[in-house]
């Protein structure tokens, strides 16, 4: 109804500051899909950073409830929220999130704690959203040096969170690079595209600027279409 115009977008905002005592996945799964939808059309106004303090306090008390470390007897969809929540957190620069996120990500590239593979995606998408060129250059590098697809994949989906124009630039040509697989290159661009309102720009600009490559590339099939939904 808000995005009809039928009501105002105040009054979901209130409904949804009603489930902070929430446990089940799904549910905060849907809030987080509206929550970003309201984020994408405010990053062109004044409001963005008031929304992403709303955010911080919606997410936390689930967050604080939940802590990082799987419990005994857990589920699956306990650990999909656990994922949900931290990267809901740790993008909208929830301090103690960004600490500890910071903390495990170094431990996971020196190698002395794995991160398991529920918190990777989360924590990947914290330290780029908040990180510099050091940080790109890392995951850049754990692309490289990783043995599953499954995780180039999982690296590939989240560049797009970093902030910087020169460092989106430099995500958006590696995403036409050889170290991407043709078929995964929708995924880099479209994390731009997502990321953020430079993101944005900058992914319009590049695949127009590159349009007889991706189009040749692609010719008729879902990717092209997908690409251009993005």
């Amino acid at each position: 109804q808000a995005r009809a115009g039928i009501i105002s977008t105040v009054e979901v905002l209130k409904v949804m500051e009603a489930f902070v005592n929430e446990p089940n996945y799904t549910v905060w799964s849907d809030l987080s899909c509206n929550l970003e939808i309201l984020s994408t059309l405010l990053s062109h106004t004044d409001f963005y950073e008031e929304i992403q303090v709303f955010v911080k306090d919606v997410f936390s008390p689930i967050g604080e409830r939940l802590g990082w470390d799987p419990r005994p007897g857990e589920g699956h969809l306990d650990a999909l929220l656990r994922g949900l929540v931290l990267g809901k957190l740790g993008k909208a620069g929830h301090k103690a999130t960004l600490e500890e996120a910071r903390r495990r990500f170094k431990d996971h590239v020196e190698g002395k704690h794995v991160l398991s593979a529920d918190l990777r995606s989360p924590v990947y998408v914290t330290i780029l959203k908040h990180g510099d060129s050091a940080a790109l250059d890392t995951m850049l590098k754990l692309h490289k040096q990783a043995d599953m697809q499954e995780e180039k994949n999982r690296i590939e989906r989240v560049l797009g969170a970093i902030s910087q124009p020169e460092l989106i630039q430099k995500v958006l040509t590696f995403a036409l690079s050889e170290e991407v697989r043709p078929q995964d290159t929708v995924s880099v661009i479209g994390g731009v595209a997502g990321g953020s309102r430079q993101g944005r720009k900058a992914a319009w600009k590049f695949v127009r600027d590159n349009w007889e490559e991706l189009y040749n590339r692609y010719q008729g099939g879902f990717l092209i279409s997908r690409l251009i939904k993005v």
